[in-house]
């Protein structure tokens, strides 16, 4: 069976990722520091999913981590690193604790989990590795400083990625959301006035931006495709 390793897996796009991929006959590691969110998520996709708390800015913990997905399934021939944080932020807000924090999360462990994960898909000469940027990464609004700038990174860490294992057979991709229906943005009660600025009038579902996943590392149709970031934003932002 081949296996995948979602990042964030316990909520929003990570969860949706991880149930795409099960429901295609993949098994799926699922990392998220949430515990309760991945027990409810092993119990709706049975043996086919293994939660594992993992605190992806901790090198040693996602090493552990990934070495326990090969122990229990395999190598990964997909890693989708979902996981990330979007604390508003401003020029006078800002600070180093928050810096840290969110770089820590959104650049750090897309890093560290890239890293992990690239050495057994070069051993087996085939692999692919979908970031999650952002659309604020692109085109930064007021508001966001500091997770724009992450995000930015998070573009360029997926080139650089994607020119060193992409003769090894890995492919290195992002792809950049704009609204999106979870949790997270329903709490920051800003989507209502965010999707007036959207052509298409409404935010993405958690499931249509796992198509965009299991289209880059899953069906086997995106084999041409490398250093790339996809837009998914419903027109809120066209390149």
């Amino acid at each position: 069976m081949t296996t995948a390793i979602v990042t964030g897996a316990a909520s929003g796009m990570g969860r949706a990722v991880a149930r795409r991929f099960v429901a295609e006959g993949w098994s799926v590691a699922g990392f998220d520091v949430q515990s309760s969110g991945l027990g409810s998520l092993r119990e709706e996709l049975g043996e086919g999913f293994l939660p594992l708390v993992v605190d992806i800015t901790d090198a040693g913990a996602v090493t552990e981590a990934v070495r326990a997905t090969v122990d229990a399934f395999g190598p990964p021939a997909a890693c989708a690193n979902v996981a990330g944080i979007y604390p508003t932020s401003t020029v006078w807000s800002g600070d180093t604790a928050l810096y840290e924090k969110i770089f820590g999360v959104n650049v750090l462990g897309t890093f560290l989990v890239s890293q992990a994960v690239a050495a057994p898909m070069v051993e087996a000469g085939a692999g692919a590795i979908v970031n999650f940027a952002s659309v604020d990464g692109l085109e930064p609004p007021s508001g966001q400083v500091l997770y724009s700038a992450s995000k930015a990174a998070v573009v360029n860490l997926t080139q650089s990625f994607a020119a060193e294992l992409a003769p090894r057979g890995v492919r290195v991709n992002a792809v950049a959301p704009g609204w999106v229906v979870t949790p997270g943005t329903g709490a920051q009660d800003r989507l209502e006035d965010g999707l007036a600025q959207v052509p298409m009038r409404r935010a993405a579902t958690p499931d249509e931006i796992a198509d965009v996943v299991w289209y880059l590392a899953g069906e086997g149709r995106a084999t041409y495709i490398a250093g790339a970031t996809i837009i998914a934003s419903g027109g809120l932002v066209m390149r």
